[in-house]
């Protein structure tokens, strides 16, 4: 099954969930930013959590689907739409031949994911299908999607088939079909938060004692100047007692630096593997979606919790992602 770009949007490219094993040699992570909504749409149509989706920023495409196609559309609702009608999110939708998908206006968060049964037929590079925009690495041509372009899509999974059918069953004369029944998001991801939970860095005691109290009580922005790599923060300055130069260590995705100007940046999907600023907290695992959906000038505070509970908040989405599986595959059969 083919779909064809009508119209690109302003970032849509293809992610998974990273090119683990490759830091070593340079080459980043990168995949999915929202990695919530990733698995759970690649789980509502069928396919393995870890499958390649496409990840819509801000100003979503206009994509035609060429046969008929099993998808989800997950993650912030940029309101899409088939042939002028509302789809719904979180849920299966059967598109039929020839309908044109568009998205509108931002209603929550800020990135969708857009999964089709079977997953998109990216060849893997160093084992994931990922974008890694700034390399030109993996994805659809190392690439963002532009009008033109047109993807394949592989077969689809027995849990899938069944479901597509299921869905068939039922033909109207609507443009799409879809369940009465969808996945309760909020238990994984909410879009009205602002606050992150972190823990501690090992390089916060480096910090004024100013700095350590507006770090955890006063309200920082998300800058414009943000992207894929990391969300740059402005509000109030932090410093350090003093200026020290640190070897480079390894980050990873949440870490929170603080550059010489004294407003921090969370590290990313697109994070560099090594960094030589101060280390003054990380994002815990179950937030970074929450930060993933935070729009360009949304507020953003810093809650610390303890490492023994942020490891029993991951513990708990886990679980809560394998019932979630065992739900939609007892749907499917």
């Amino acid at each position: 099954m083919t779909i064809t770009v009508v119209r690109s949007g302003m970032l849509s490219s293809i992610q998974d969930l990273g090119r683990y094993g490759y830091q070593k040699y340079g080459v980043i992570v990168s995949g999915a930013m929202d990695t919530y909504s990733l698995r759970i749409g690649n789980l509502i149509v069928g396919n393995q959590e870890g499958e390649a989706g496409l990840e819509i920023t801000l100003l979503g495409p206009t994509l035609v689907f060429e046969k008929d196609t099993l998808i989800a559309i997950t993650g912030g609702d940029l309101s899409p739409e088939i042939e002028g009608k509302q789809v719904p999110l979180w849920r299966p939708v059967l598109v039929k031949k020839g309908s044109v998908l568009r998205f509108g206006k931002i209603k929550s968060g800020c990135r969708a994911y857009l999964t089709i049964a079977g997953g998109f037929a990216i060849p893997k590079l160093l084992h994931s299908k990922s974008t890694y925009l700034r390399a030109g690495l993996g994805g659809y041509e190392g690439r963002a999607l532009k009008a033109g372009d047109r993807i394949e899509t592989n077969s689809m999974t027995s849990y899938s088939s069944n479901l597509f059918n299921k869905l068939k069953n039922k033909y109207t004369s609507q443009p799409f079909i879809t369940t009465s029944w969808y996945v309760d998001f909020q238990k994984f991801i909410t879009f009205n938060e602002y606050t992150v939970r972190v823990l501690t860095g090992s390089h916060f005691s480096m910090c004024s004692t100013n700095s350590k109290l507006n770090f955890y009580t006063e309200k920082f922005t998300v800058s414009p100047q943000s992207d894929r790599m990391g969300y740059r923060l402005s509000g109030p300055e932090l410093k350090l007692d003093e200026q020290v130069e640190l070897l480079s260590e390894a980050v990873t995705v949440g870490t929170i630096q603080l550059p010489p100007d004294g407003h921090p940046i969370i590290l990313l999907a697109d994070r560099q593997t090594t960094g030589g600023y101060p280390k003054i907290a990380h994002v815990i695992s179950v937030d970074l979606s929450l930060v993933a959906q935070m729009k360009p000038g949304g507020g953003i505070c810093f809650q610390e919790i303890t490492l023994k509970e942020a490891e029993a908040l991951f513990i708990e989405r886990e679980q809560w992602i394998g019932e979630l599986e065992k739900f939609l595959k007892m749907k499917m059969n």
